[in-house]
């Protein structure tokens, strides 16, 4: 009998005894067999591979590579993690997500390997080599790939990358990677490999970075020293040793952007620069930064869940309020918000909290996210508190009834935002637009 895409997935997440599970030992064999390592490929083509690792960015990153290689007429694969809404959200070749049916193809040809070794792999280590066997299988010219979690022994480091990326460094998944900021870019790090070109896309970097990259490859190429931008409003520039370029400005971070496009100049593919502008103009993705107009409200997702992320998110935010304001000057802001019990919610607060003079949170709308990470009402409430006078909250005990409750307190050209976790943005968005795999 041929399961559903649903029932794969219910029966992925039940062989292994946990959903995370750092190391690489039992995924190696299974991806041989599955022909997707550089020693077992069945097809002669190589493709090109960038893999973008780093605490914030990579999905704005890995989405910017892939629309400029797409744009270049290039066969372009993207693998990207978690979904928001559809679980095929996260394997797409150019732009298209992958078909159920490829999709439970793929979860067949992976299983039947993984029984073949004999072991048990994770949801995440099962779902990725299937992701990795659709791409083999289809032949693309260019591989995109988002690190999922740290990068040494995340599944997707089974792959020899082309280009490293590594977006920035900061604290975040602490139950996994510690709290030491050395030690994470230690561990992001070894996506690196030797000789090949390493972009590395914060201003400061730890020193560990620094020096796993410098002992394999002379090719690091630093945002700030190597090459940089001007942000001109509407455009932007930039530049590198060896070119200067005025380009669009994406709907994306600016500054993944730029570091997306250093990836493609320095990986020795031919891309013109149509191929840029056109990738810039297209790239989309949703939760980040992501502006939508539902039930005549203006809403914005983003899935903002550290210090590093709400920082840059709040940027944003308080421009975009602004703005609204100077369209619609009755207009009040309403907050969706959760998070899941592993992250620093205090650091998220504390960090909106501070920005209160430049936007003026009308009413807070919190719920606990249906998940086992989730953190407990009684507790995420305790935390908002400290940073959220009472009278400015209400509480739900689900993010759709939430999501039903911030619609019935808004009118139509309010402004609501929604943040701090995929989990938050997907639960909302599912109730919002119907209930997905």
């Amino acid at each position: 009998m041929t399961r559903t895409v649903s029932q794969w997935l219910e029966y992925i997440g039940s062989i292994h005894v946990s959903a995370i599970d750092m190391g690489l030992e039992r995924v190696l064999p299974v991806a041989k067999r599955l022909g997707i390592l550089k020693d077992s490929r069945v097809s002669d083509k190589k493709p090109t591979v960038f893999t973008v690792a780093g605490t914030n960015g990579k999905g704005s990153t890995t989405a910017t590579i892939a629309a400029i290689c797409q744009a270049a007429g290039l066969k372009t694969a993207l693998y990207q993690s978690p979904h928001l809404v559809s679980f095929t959200e996260r394997i797409r070749i150019d732009g298209e997500q992958i078909t159920e049916n490829d999709l439970v193809a793929a979860f067949e040809v992976a299983e039947a390997a993984r029984l073949a070794e004999n072991l048990t792999l994770s949801f995440f280590e099962m779902t990725t080599l299937a992701a990795f066997w659709y791409f083999e299988q289809s032949s693309c010219d260019v591989w995109v790939l988002e690190i999922g979690l740290g990068g040494r022994l995340d599944v997707v480091n089974i792959i020899d990358p082309d280009v490293a990326v590594i977006t920035n460094i900061g604290i975040d998944h602490v139950d996994w990677l510690g709290d030491d900021i050395e030690g994470i870019g230690q561990e992001k790090a070894g996506i690196i490999r030797a000789d090949i070109p390493v972009i590395l896309g914060a201003r400061q970097m730890p020193n560990s970075v620094h020096a796993v990259a410098n002992s394999l490859t002379s090719r690091v190429y630093q945002l700030g020293v190597d090459y940089d931008y001007v942000d001109q409003g509407e455009a932007w520039i930039f530049t590198n040793d060896a070119l200067t370029m005025r380009l669009p400005k994406p709907k994306l971070s600016l500054q993944n952007a730029v570091n997306a496009v250093e990836a493609v100049l320095q990986s020795g593919l031919q891309i013109h620069t149509d191929a840029i502008t056109h990738g810039l103009d297209g790239v989309r993705l949703s939760g980040r930064f992501d502006q939508r107009t539902i039930e005549n409200r203006h809403w914005i997702f983003d899935v903002a869940h550290n210090a590093h992320g709400i920082e840059f998110f709040l940027k944003q935010w308080i421009l975009a309020w602004h703005q609204h304001l100077k369209d619609y000057p009755d207009a009040t802001l309403k907050v969706l918000f959760s998070m899941l019990g592993d992250k620093d919610v205090g650091a998220v607060l504390s960090a909106v909290a501070s920005a209160k003079d430049e936007i003026a949170i009308d009413q807070w709308h919190v719920a606990a996210i249906d998940h086992p990470r989730a953190m407990p009402l009684e507790t995420l409430l305790n935390q908002v508190y400290a940073y959220i006078d009472p009278s400015e909250v209400t509480s739900y005990q689900s993010l759709p009834s939430a999501t039903r409750g911030i619609l019935a307190d808004s009118q139509p050209k309010d402004m609501i935002v929604v943040f701090g976790s995929f989990h938050t943005i997907s639960e909302s968005l599912i109730e919002l637009f119907g209930k997905p795999y």
